[in-house]
């Protein structure tokens, strides 16, 4: 057995017995009539459990023991970064199936997907809002180095991951972006990364692909800032120093 699988396996289940726990002396309280703290604070019990849940999974996942795919029904959310550097680049676009709260999907929104063979990236911000009890919060999933609001003209990889994919409407750098061995206006089913056809790619649509050669088209983005419906690592994923936490408010930075 793995033992990093272990290890998460034996924390999930540490996890669970802690929030039952937990959660069994607020019944206790609430039942002799005191109120204790504000009413909304009872719409938070829920993130007990899954905050527990989500701690034990991202050690596992810092330590290269899961795949990753972060996605939130119907919702976009922001990932920032102060440099990517890829290879095995390819582009297309296409119309992926977005769910609603009510459990339905659309295919009705345009996106790019965006995807490398292999990426380095300068540090990660990933940033969630939700709301909870009519409360607004952010979780916040940072990894590598400080994201800055204003990019470095210069830096250095600390997050290294293969087959990433961004499914985003909007992806941008704030610096310059060196494009090479690449072609503009493939047609998106001839698109492949890491040697398989992007998703939703449909024949004659816009792509952007390799011009081939060893190592495919690559790509140097100085900053990034992406508003994405779908962030998944299909490969290896190595990010130190891996925090994921939940803050009252808007969040708009790490």
């Amino acid at each position: 057995m793995n033992p990093l699988a272990s290890r998460a396996r034996a924390g999930l289940r540490a996890g669970g017995r802690a929030a039952a726990d937990w959660n069994a002396r607020m019944l206790a309280q609430a039942a002799d009539g005191t109120r204790r703290g504000t009413r909304w604070g009872r719409g938070a019990l829920a993130l007990v459990p899954s905050a527990l849940a989500i701690g034990v999974l991202g050690t596992a996942l810092a330590q290269g023991a899961l795949a990753a795919n972060f996605s939130v029904t119907g919702q976009p959310f922001t990932l920032t970064s102060n440099g990517v550097q890829g290879s095995g680049f390819g582009a297309v676009v296409n119309t992926p199936a977005v769910g609603r709260p009510d459990g339905t999907t659309t295919t009705t929104t345009a996106m790019a997907r965006v995807g490398f063979a292999s990426a380095g990236l300068a540090g990660l911000c990933g940033i969630v809002h939700q709301t909870i009890a009519g409360v607004p919060y952010s979780l916040l999933l940072t990894g590598g180095q400080k994201v800055t609001a204003a990019p470095p003209a210069a830096f250095t990889t600390d997050i290294d991951a293969s087959n990433l994919y961004i499914q985003a409407t909007e992806l941008q750098s704030y610096g310059p972006t060196t494009l090479q061995n690449a072609v503009i206006g493939q047609s998106a089913d001839q698109v492949t990364v890491a040697g398989k056809p992007l998703t939703g790619a449909l024949p004659g649509g816009f792509g952007l692909g390799s011009a081939g050669g060893e190592g495919g088209s690559s790509i140097t983005l100085h900053g990034l800032n992406a508003t994405a419906y779908d962030a998944e690592m299909a490969g290896a994923l190595v990010l130190p120093d891996l925090r994921i936490r939940v803050v009252a408010g808007t969040a708009t930075t790490c």
